[in-house]
């Protein structure tokens, strides 16, 4: 355990970092595809943020939400969401005791600390509202009463492709809702051949233990919130923030509550990786999970093929201007990264006079992504 969890300036660097391995090796054991994927998952979780995992059936998305929540002393719901459910199955309802003659209110599954939604776009629209107020505001509404959830609280969704039969699209503002979006992928020959081996859904997954308490995840969450930001770094969040709703291809861009998510998560990969400080490459890794799903194509047949189209658009990067050079980093393109494809080389810009330009587009030339 981490000593002293209530207290984050009582930290010393070796407990956390210890603590975060643990918490990384006890997925691990169970899921066995893409690490980044799991370090994604678990950047989410010091921020306080949502994470919505979309792609195929069968790529572990449910075995990897199952594997954080067994790996921590909280407590843990899951939501099967089909097209019959109904918002009070999710967030409660008051029901008449005929002993006490009153309404007694019964909390939903929504009432815990990891809510794992499985396949949230085969709900209706009118039930997938009512996650709204609990993942923007961390509290429930019924009969008149707000009821707040208990901290830490996070919602793993899934979600299967929006081509594939009897699904709802995600409005907008609730993809807005969700830190990170996430794409699995393929495992590689090796994994896979690991994965017949060791059926870690059948043999692993129920015999995880938590490694980490409920205080430990709320003095991890805390630790995240001291992490210094300099001012370069926010500079370049905002240009990159500020180039988006200025390219004519986008009819929305990252709006200001992406912005501040991109920067909650630059804050949380900066203590993933042993630092009390934030630097331009935490933002440079992150926009494309943080950012991909904010923004909306001009002419976009619906969200769901916006979200799509802008991950395989490039988003302007930020050619110059005085948070980008003192950064000394650029923006990348909002280009989704197919499933098992490799990282291509960073473009940086040159530093130029740092009088305040603009922040400029880069082009990429036709099938250069």
């Amino acid at each position: 355990m981490i000593r002293q969890a209530g207290n984050p300036e009582a930290y010393t660097r070796r407990p956390m970092l210890d603590a975060l391995q643990r918490l990384r090796a006890n997925i691990a054991s169970v899921y066995l595809g893409d690490p980044a994927a799991i370090d994604q998952l678990l950047c989410c979780l010091l921020a306080r943020g949502h994470v919505l995992i979309e792609d195929v059936p069968g790529v572990g998305k449910t075995l990897l939400a199952s594997a954080l929540a067994r790996s921590l002393d909280c407590d843990f719901s899951r939501i099967q969401l089909t097209p019959d459910l109904l918002p009070a199955d999710v967030v409660g309802a008051s029901i008449f005791d005929s002993t006490t003659r009153e309404f007694v209110f019964k909390p939903g599954p929504v009432f815990a600390n990891i809510v794992l939604a499985d396949e949230i776009n085969r709900a209706s629209p009118r039930t997938q509202s009512a996650l709204l107020e609990a993942m923007g505001e961390a509290t429930v509404s019924v009969d008149g009463v707000v009821r707040t959830l208990e901290p830490p609280f996070m919602v793993v969704a899934t979600q299967n492709p929006i081509e594939f039969e009897g699904t709802f699209t995600l409005p907008e503002n609730q993809l807005d809702r969700f830190l990170m979006r996430l794409a699995l992928g393929y495992p590689t020959a090796d994994a896979e051949a690991g994965m017949l081996d060791l059926r870690p859904a059948t043999t692993t997954l129920p015999d995880l233990q938590p490694v980490l308490s409920k205080d430990d995840v709320l003095a991890l969450q805390q630790r995240v919130d001291s992490v210094r930001l300099d001012a370069s770094i926010r500079d370049y969040i905002v240009a990159i923030a500020e180039t988006s709703r200025q390219e004519p291809e986008f009819r929305v861009g990252v709006s200001p509550r992406g912005s501040l998510a991109l920067a909650q998560a630059a804050r949380a990969r900066a203590v993933l990786d042993d630092r009390d400080y934030s630097i331009p490459e935490d933002v440079h890794d992150l926009v494309i999970p943080v950012c991909a799903h904010r923004v909306v194509l001009t002419g976009a047949l619906d969200s769901g093929h916006s979200v799509a189209a802008a991950e395989a658009r490039p988003l302007p990067e930020v050619g110059g201007g005085q948070g980008a050079a003192a950064a000394g980093a650029a923006a990348p393109a909002l280009s989704h990264r197919r499933a098992g494809a490799a990282r291509g080389p960073v473009d940086r810009p040159e530093r130029e006079d740092g009088r305040g330009a603009r922040p400029k587009l880069r082009r990429h030339p036709p099938g250069a992504l």
